[in-house]
């Protein structure tokens, strides 16, 4: 059985901030705080460090220790709308298809997230359902593709920090990636979510090969950049473009100007694989638009939003009219977003907002105990070494956190790479700094800060013996069923597969209170729905639960009603009688 976290106790976020309090104030007054201890970690590390092939592999090794703590903490169960659209993009490639024609009966099946005219579909773009669909196909476990790709993540964001950084940083910043991100934050603990992980593979490609291509001008390192975008373009083009940017505008200069460039014939040839292979994936993403969405040139999103958001993306677009909503439900769900935007979009509202959005940022990627280098924030944004990531940070700022109506942190993931370059630079600059007599606080005050990232991680996997609380805040996102028996998702998976054990097809009708969490869906189902064993539908009137059932009538109709304690499932004719009585 898997251990949950407990309800009550010390919250571990609250812990880590009282660490870093400590790692503040204790340098000042044990300024060789164990410093033989760290220093002998250290040369091990720089050991390591200096076989640079080897450290990258070491480190995406290192993520596979997510399987090793499955029994304290089970895969993610599907559980938000998120979810169940990335799902059904898998399911669908891994048919050998790229989309599905709309359902009969489709406004039963209608849910958040997925597009059901023109065609049946998620709304998403494709990169993360084929990678989804390759878990499925090659394991029969959709979310082991998410623990892969984890690990080409962190072993490209090391390779990427040894072209901007020492090596021994590099291996650092790989470890404390394996640390914060790719075991123990919802990257990798939901589906969703770990949808993130695919951009920040594809973002430090690009920033990783382009120092050396520069350094080098070697065809590798263009073909590495071309396949970096190409899975942005896949999986988020708004933020590739957004990278794209100063990544051209450094190119040209140094196509024109660079030392160390080739002759222009081969600087061409060497270039047009690259552009090859981006432009390859801008075609297959236009023909699966096409497939989908009727037209190359309808990008994912638009037909969805279109047709259910009242929000847009950016503060300078009008608020749209409010669609019909057939149930109450999806109205929900999308009048929420409307009072985010008003308070975005008001010019009170704009700056706090904006300041949140940016600290949701702060905390996601460095929480407490990487907090305390970003004194030196001045010195890194004046160092030149850095200046280009520095630069590539403050584009996806502005575009997303002071522009977007919307700005989670992991619109950042293809900025992941840059981030971490940036702030294992204030490290650099923090351990250096003394004072005036040369005590070398600085130095144990980073050594402090990566020791408590450590202890937070054993905290983190022991935390139901321990009674240890695992924020949500601080990790965006841990899968509920960790924390709650009762979570988001725990309770449809139970009820789904009761259902797939019983003998012929069945057909859940599912009827929410007025009160229901619109994210908390429970009506979601795969590519081929007429063929699949239980089927998700949403409850309506007499007489279109009757037709429901005339169009199915090999199967077996049952109740369910997600919001009672616990869910109850009924045969639906049943519960229809207890009505009338």
């Amino acid at each position: 059985m898997p251990l949950l976290s407990p309800q009550h106790g010390i919250s571990l976020l609250k812990f880590e901030a009282a660490l870093t309090a400590l790692a503040v104030v204790l340098p000042f007054c044990f300024p060789r705080l164990f410093a033989n201890w760290f220093a002998r970690i250290e040369r091990a590390g720089t050991r390591i460090a200096q076989r640079k092939r080897r450290a990258i592999l070491l480190v995406g090794l290192s993520v596979l220790l997510r399987l090793a703590i499955l029994p304290a903490f089970p895969e993610p169960l599907p559980s938000i709308p998120d979810d169940f659209s990335f799902l059904l993009a898998a399911d669908t490639f891994a048919h050998g298809r790229l989309t599905n024609p709309t359902p009969a009966m489709w406004t039963h099946f209608e849910t958040t997230h997925v597009t059901m005219q023109p065609t049946y579909m998620s709304m998403y773009f494709p990169g993360y359902g084929l990678v989804l669909a390759a878990g499925q196909v090659l394991f029969h476990n959709p979310w082991l593709a998410n623990v892969g790709v984890d690990a080409l993540m962190c072993a490209a964001l090391c390779w990427m920090l040894q072209g901007w950084l020492p090596a021994p940083w590099a291996l650092l910043g790989g470890f404390l990636a394996v640390l914060r991100l790719g075991l123990f934050s919802s990257w990798i603990n939901s589906i969703s979510v770990a949808s993130h992980l695919l951009p920040a593979l594809g973002g430090a490609l690009v920033l990783g090969a382009l120092p050396r291509l520069m350094r080098t001008g070697r065809l590798r390192y263009s073909v590495l950049i071309g396949a970096g975008f190409a899975i942005l373009i896949l999986a988020r083009p708004y933020e590739g473009m957004l990278l794209g940017m100063p990544v051209a505008a450094v190119l040209g200069h140094w196509a024109v100007r660079g030392k160390n460039r080739p002759a222009p014939g081969v600087l061409l040839r060497r270039a047009a694989l690259g552009l090859a292979v981006i432009v390859a994936s801008m075609a297959w993403l236009g023909y699966y638009d096409y497939r989908a969405f009727e037209s190359p040139f309808t990008l994912p999103y638009t037909v969805d939003r279109a047709q259910y958001a009242i929000v847009p993306y950016f503060i300078w677009q009008p608020q749209r009219i409010e669609p019909h909503y057939r149930y109450p439900v999806m109205q929900r769900l999308y009048e929420h977003e409307v009072g985010y935007y008003q308070k975005v979009h008001s010019v009170r509202g704009f700056i706090p907002m904006t300041l949140r959005k940016g600290l949701a940022v702060i905390i996601f990627f460095a929480a407490f105990a990487l907090l305390p280098p970003l004194v030196m924030a001045r010195r890194v944004l004046l160092d030149r070494r850095v200046r280009f990531l520095v630069l590539c940070t403050a584009v996806a700022a502005v575009s997303i956190v002071v522009i977007g109506i919307f700005g989670f942190p992991h619109y950042f993931s293809p900025f992941t790479a840059a981030l971490y370059a940036l702030g294992l630079q204030a490290m650099r600059h923090l351990r250096v700094w003394r004072l005036p007599n040369g005590a070398p606080v600085g130095r144990t005050m980073v050594r402090l800060c990566v020791a408590i990232c450590v202890l937070s991680a054993i905290l983190g996997v022991f935390s139901a013996p321990l009674h240890v609380r695992v924020s949500s805040w601080q990790h965006q996102g841990w899968s509920t069923a960790w924390q709650d028996p009762r979570g988001l998702g725990v309770e449809r998976a139970q009820i789904n597969a009761r259902l797939e054990q019983l003998p012929g097809l069945q057909l859940a009708i599912v009827r929410y209170s007025a009160d229901h969490n619109p994210l908390n869906e429970w009506v979601c189902n795969g590519a081929d729905l007429d063929d699949s064993k239980v089927i998700w539908a949403r409850d309506g009137n007499p007489a279109a639960i009757q037709e429901l059932a005339a169009h199915y009538p090999h199967r077996r109709l049952w109740l369910v009603e997600p919001d009672a304690d616990p869910a109850a499932v009924v045969p639906y004719q049943a519960a229809l009688e207890a009505q009338k009585n």
